[in-house]
């Protein structure tokens, strides 16, 4: 069913729709995929950007890339037989969402430009009231999609603003300013600058790595397809689906080593270790570049050329941060000084307080009152004083060692099975108790205890900064995230 956007808009009503979906990734396409699919439910999705995509949208830095193997990180109901390589690009993963949203038909759904201004519970109403740029929603039920990866962090470094050449946000490249024959300071040693220096070194005169704390990096070992195997993709959709088993499968077996079982933590060390080692001729450098933590604290990071382009004549490694600027120039906490045209921040995101937080009321707070001891909700899911409203890629829904469709997929089944019970009994609000948001978080806690993400010696992106607690990760396998949050269960449920 498709809204008819044109008549509500000409007498100003709030357009009516089921379910109002917030954000046009993964999540969000996925969700609007099997609503169309059922064809039972009116819905939208709302997008406050002028296209779809999410990350991969925003992320178009030189060397964007995904971690995940391509066949594992994709739809499970859409296989893409086209996938050139192990490991797609971002460019590549950007077209397979937009070919999603054609295959499936989802244009008529989809609104773009259109950012949530704010969402407000209402009690007479029993609805959600959504004003947006683009005018007022009336909806059932309310989706939030907006991800984890879309708020760029720069860190505090002194006198920023006094800094003369130009400077951006790794998810925020600006492809205007060529770097060539530039001298450049690359700020973070995480997932994107690992993918970024190769790139940046073989253009730049001089480039300077800012390390906070060295990562550990593994072989990536990525390839293209043969022919043969893209042939067989196209013939056979079965072949994809062994082979995404077979990564899964692969994938999972590395939670032991999170859980800081021996030997797997010891051989999965060993193996970064061994890579460094190899990889880094100089011992002064490779002592640099060996972690003070244990491995899968902090993400690991695949990389098959980051230490060969470390050891380039024209790349220093700054072994401390940035920490401020002065008369132009750009100074480390070791007190080395640096003369840069261009700063590149690749420093993450504000992933533990999401800011879309303070747009939403529900019975009584905002979602970031609510909020304001780090995210929480029953099966990854559902927030208590926020009914019928499910957030899909938030509180503990993000995986240290596997796909995020995955647990993604599991979120978009649990939510189906709530608007299953509610087409049962229509005049049922469904808001999940407080115990029950309390008891998710107890188990949380309990299954990270004696993991490398609390047990680490580091402190990483997974783990609210305010409180300490692991708002971000389930801190367990892909398998036991379906087990527990699967299944909709009404008990938990007012």
């Amino acid at each position: 069913m498709t809204p008819n956007s044109t008549a509500a808009h000409a007498h100003n009503r709030p357009e009516q729709v089921d379910v109002l979906i917030v954000g046009a990734g993964f999540a969000g396409i996925g969700m609007g995929i099997q609503l169309a699919r059922r064809g039972r439910e009116s819905f939208v999705i709302i997008e406050q950007a002028e296209d779809v995509g999410g990350t991969w949208r925003d992320n178009r830095y030189p060397g964007v890339a995904c971690d995940i193997p391509a066949h594992l990180y994709s739809f499970s109901f859409l296989p893409n037989p086209h996938w050139s390589r192990v490991f797609a690009e971002g460019a590549e993963i950007h077209d397979y969402l937009r070919s999603c949203i054609r295959q499936e038909r989802l244009e008529p759904y989809l609104r773009l430009n259109c950012a949530l201004e704010h969402a407000e519970w209402s009690e007479a109403d029993g609805r959600w009231l959504v004003r947006t740029a683009q005018g007022e929603f009336s909806a059932a039920n309310l989706v939030i999609a907006t991800g984890r990866l879309t708020e760029p962090k720069i860190p505090p470094v002194q006198n920023l603003a006094e800094f003369r050449g130009r400077r951006w946000h790794s998810a925020r490249w600006n492809p205007k300013v060529s770097l060539v024959g530039k001298r450049v300071g690359l700020v973070g040693t995480g997932a994107s600058a690992v993918q970024i220096l190769p790139r940046l070194a073989s253009e730049a005169s001089e480039v300077v790595v800012f390390q906070r704390s060295a990562p550990y990096v593994l072989p990536r070992g990525d390839r293209f397809y043969t022919p043969d195997e893209l042939a067989d993709f196209a013939a056979d959709p079965g072949t994809i689906t062994a082979l995404r088993d077979e990564l899964f499968a692969e994938a999972e077996l590395s939670i032991a080593a999170r859980r800081r079982r021996h030997p797997e933590i010891d051989l999965l060390s060993r193996r970064a270790l061994d890579h460094l080692a190899t990889q880094v001729r100089d011992p002064r450098l490779r002592q640099q570049l060996t972690p003070d933590y244990e491995i899968g604290c902090k993400r690991i990071l695949f990389s098959d050329d980051y230490y060969a382009s470390l050891q380039l004549d024209s790349v220093t490694l700054e072994p401390t941060e940035l920490t401020r600027i002065s008369d132009g120039l750009a100074i480390a906490a070791s007190e080395q000084v640096y003369d840069l045209e261009v700063l590149v921040f690749a420093t993450g995101f504000n992933a533990t307080r999401p800011s879309i937080a303070k747009h939403i009321r529900g019975r009584t707070s905002l979602l970031s009152e609510r909020w304001s001891n780090g995210m929480a909700a029953h099966a990854s899911t559902a927030v208590d004083g926020f009914p019928n409203m499910y957030v899909l890629d938030g509180p503990n829904a993000a995986l240290g060692h596997n796909s995020a469709i995955y647990v993604i997929e599991t979120q978009i089944d649990y939510v189906l099975s709530a608007f299953d019970h509610l087409a049962t009994s229509p005049e049922t609000v469904l808001e999940v108790t407080p115990e029950a948001v309390h008891s998710s978080m107890l188990d949380i806690e309990e299954r990270a205890r004696d993991t490398v993400w609390t047990q680490g010696r580091c402190t990483s992106w997974y783990r609210d900064e305010q409180t300490g607690r692991v708002t971000l990760l389930w801190p367990d396998s892909a398998e036991s995230f379906r087990r527990s949050n699967g299944a909709f269960d009404i008990t938990a449920y007012r």
